[in-house]
């Protein structure tokens, strides 16, 4: 009994840390691409500052990292229930505070939360492509709380306009701790974020619709379709766009032609069941109108808006509000993570990094992950990856069994 009891007990002490391992570093069952690079990590708070505006930025860099040294424990908060004040919560991280940059020039990743949501949620994408050799800013955008409404029109000017003014301040405001190569940029947004980096990839928002007339004082007008200051909007040395559940659609944000002045690759991540933001109106319909652009559309099929932050932190389950910032009702957050990171490390190193070789994780595939087939073969081990050649349909860098519930299609500019 006593050996019994101490098995027991060892179970009950040791489930909570797996639970609570960094999100950044992805489950067994996460598809190839997912699994951390070769750098270490590092992690340090800028603030970028001009006439109008002062925003703090996170930013995660490849870093020499000694063997000793303690690895980061982030802490945020996101609103509650009313009339409960705002839950706080921490996430373990992979990076070192303040760790010296690794010596090189890297591509520069802009990271755009969600509406009211805290840019360490976003750590378990930030932290693993700068471990694959990317400097990753996320913004700290000043957003209203979510159940205040009467500030939402703030939140539709400042999205993007952040997200300009940050791409274009940060390589100077960093130096070369880290160095930043600024002919090599990408965007990244989930939810709120996704309507931001959409319109500052050159998505032109229609001047009469609900989004720009939504603002007061005409202020979003200048920045809208013909608008005088429609090209603070663009982003230099811009290579890629990844929008996560994208918000904007069910507003008719950019009308029936905006999406089009898209020219960058593009990469939607969504869930068709989306009552949030709605994808037939959004992500599905998004993919359609770029026309000009080199574009994929990932949808999880079943799932809803929840895509975007990694598994809830153990603070986050007592209360349902809480919980339902981060998982999805249907599908595991572990394993939205690793298919996420897999597909986003595939198309940022084939866009970002003239990487020829990840176009076989991202073309050809049969649209329809349930429909690809992978022969037994007694010669494999269980949990191979999908090398997607020799007639093995099932997606490359998919396990057998674990590539279900998915849809990727593809289509190139016209």
């Amino acid at each position: 009994m006593r050996c019994l009891t101490g098995l027991l007990l060892g179970f009950v002490l040791t489930t909570p840390a797996l639970a609570q391992d960094a999100p950044s570093r992805p489950a067994v069952d996460a598809p190839e691409l997912a699994k951390l690079g070769d750098h270490g990590v590092g992690h340090r708070t800028v603030t970028v500052v001009d006439d109008q505006r002062r925003l703090v930025v996170e930013v995660w860099y490849p870093a020499t990292v000694a063997g000793n040294a303690e690895p980061v424990t982030y802490s945020g908060s996101f609103t509650a229930e009313p009339p409960a004040a705002p839950t706080k919560f921490t996430r373990p991280g992979i990076a070192i505070r303040d760790a010296t940059p690794a010596s090189g020039r890297f591509p520069l990743v802009i990271a755009s939360h969600g509406y009211d949501n805290d840019a360490i949620a976003l750590s378990w994408l930030t932290e693993n492509l700068a471990s694959k050799g990317y400097v990753v800013a996320a913004i700290r955008h000043s957003d209203p709380p979510i159940t205040d409404r009467s500030g939402f029109p703030q939140v539709l000017l400042r999205r993007p306009l952040d997200i300009a003014f940050v791409a274009g301040a940060l390589p100077a405001a960093l130096g070369d701790s880290p160095a930043v190569d600024a002919s090599r940029v990408a965007m990244v947004g989930y939810s709120m974020g996704g309507y931001g980096v959409l319109t500052a990839a050159g998505a032109e928002l229609d001047p009469a619709g609900p989004v720009v007339t939504m603002v007061p004082d005409g202020r979003l007008k200048a920045y809208a379709r013909g608008g005088e200051s429609l090209s603070a909007l663009r982003i230099a040395g811009l290579k890629a766009v990844v929008a996560l559940a994208p918000a904007g659609g069910s507003l008719n944000a950019w009308g029936a032609d905006g999406i089009a002045s898209i020219t960058a690759p593009l990469l939607l991540i969504a869930g068709d069941r989306d009552g949030t933001v709605d994808y037939a109106s959004g992500a599905r319909t998004f993919f359609h109108q770029a026309t000009r652009s080199d574009r994929y559309l990932l949808t999880y099929l079943g799932g809803g808006h929840r895509i975007g932050l990694g598994p809830a932190p153990a603070e986050m389950r007592h209360r349902l509000w809480d919980q339902d910032w981060f998982d999805d009702a249907v599908w595991s957050p572990t394993r939205v993570v690793g298919i996420n990171l897999h597909f986003i490390t595939a198309f940022l190193d084939r866009y970002v990094k003239d990487d020829a070789s990840r176009a076989s994780y991202l073309d050809g595939l049969t649209p329809r992950s349930n429909d690809g087939s992978w022969p037994p073969s007694a010669d494999e081990a269980y949990g191979a990856y999908s090398p997607g050649t020799d007639g093995i349909t099932l997606w490359k860098g998919f396990q057998r069994g674990h590539a279900e519930g998915l849809e990727l299609l593809h289509a190139k500019p016209r």
